[in-house]
């Protein structure tokens, strides 16, 4: 009887030290702040940095864990998103690379008029040309991926936009630099405004115009504060915005061989196209919503559009001489860009 009960004691002491071994196992050794700027109801928010996150997680075994904070929770304004993750105020930062202008010059040869393709295939090849091309600009963080979104259309409060003569004067928000020109070109106001101020400048009037992709108007409602929508068709649509997602070196750095390989498989170019296609398969979805809404849409064009590229092709050549003044290969690095596109393009397409 005896030894019975001594056994038992120690089975439930044994067993006791396997659950407290569990839970220790159980609990984190890293635990890493992720911050961005849009709305948790986003598509990045559900479909990609929440998804991403439980993977890093899950494959680390619980010895990672990743906290989100959507819509600017920890401060600052989305144009800090980049320096928060480099400084180390958080340790990844998810942003767009043109709320910084003058950053990251090489990328914004994807910023370009009519450059890029979908958002799978863009966004593969912005991520080759990063890994190939933007060594010194990305120095100061751990790339985990570049991307874009699909190509952008117009979103218009009052009128239809068919042509030229019909941005005369428009106020246009603006995503980026080089965006900024074109529209300037095309005869609008350019106005440069970060996505999270745009619902407010639209219903306030402060805009006439935005211009988005379709993925982020339904989140931020702007399909039911504008009535209609202009596209562009074609293999190459009016713009995209590159985007950076980057975690912060020493916090990288912090992390043993195996756990860094936990990052390093859920980085790079799988990851950029696996973004890319949420963003394309979500650009419908944007759509429907406005569709649903009962609004407008119009299509350029083809003849329309190459009047549209005919007016924007001095800004691509003044890039090519701008970065050729700063000291690069413009017009090496624009043939580049393209025959990335080019070369994804087939691929994702099962060409030869």
């Amino acid at each position: 009887m005896r030894r019975k009960m001594l056994a038992a004691v120690m089975s439930m002491s044994l067993a006791g030290v396997g659950v407290s071994s569990q839970a220790l196992a159980a609990d984190p050794e890293f635990t890493f702040k992720l911050h961005h700027f849009l709305p948790p109801m986003s598509m990045a928010h559900q479909e990609f940095l929440t998804p991403w996150a439980e993977k890093i997680e899950e494959e680390s075994d619980g010895r990672i864990e990743i906290e989100i904070y959507p819509a600017m929770q920890l401060g600052g304004t989305a144009p800090r998103l980049y320096d928060q993750a480099r400084s180390g105020v958080v340790d990844i930062s998810w942003t767009v690379g043109g709320y910084t202008p003058g950053r990251h010059p090489a990328a914004t040869v994807f910023e370009l008029p009519f450059m890029p393709a979908n958002a799978e295939i863009t966004s593969m090849a912005v991520q080759q040309y990063a890994e190939e091309e933007m060594a010194e600009e990305l120095k100061d963080v751990h790339l985990l991926a570049m991307h874009t979104h699909a190509p952008g259309s117009l979103h218009n409060r009052n009128q239809e936009v068919k042509s030229l003569e019909d941005l005369d004067g428009l106020k246009v928000r603006t995503p980026n630099k080089v965006m900024g020109e074109a529209f300037d070109r095309m005869g609008s106001n350019p106005i440069f405004m970060p996505v999270p101020q745009m619902p407010s400048a639209l219903s306030k009037g402060v805009m006439d115009v935005a211009v988005l992709p379709f993925e982020v108007t339904a989140p931020l409602k702007i399909h039911e504060l504008v009535e209609y929508h202009t596209e562009i068709k074609g293999d190459r649509g009016l713009y995209a915005q590159f985007f950076l997602f980057s975690m912060n070196k020493e916090a990288y750095e912090s992390l043993p061989e195996d756990l860094q390989k936990v990052i390093d498989d859920n980085s790079g170019i799988e990851l950029a196209g696996h973004i890319g296609r949420l963003f394309d398969k979500s650009e419908a979805t944007g759509r429907q919503a406005a569709v649903d809404e009962g609004n407008s849409f119009y299509t350029l064009t083809e003849e329309e559009t190459r009047r549209w590229k005919e007016a924007t092709r001095p800004v691509v050549q003044k890039w090519i001489e701008d970065m050729n003044d700063d000291g690069y290969d413009g017009e090496r690095l624009f043939k580049k860009a393209n025959d990335l596109i080019s070369k994804y393009e087939a691929q994702v397409n099962g060409e030869s």
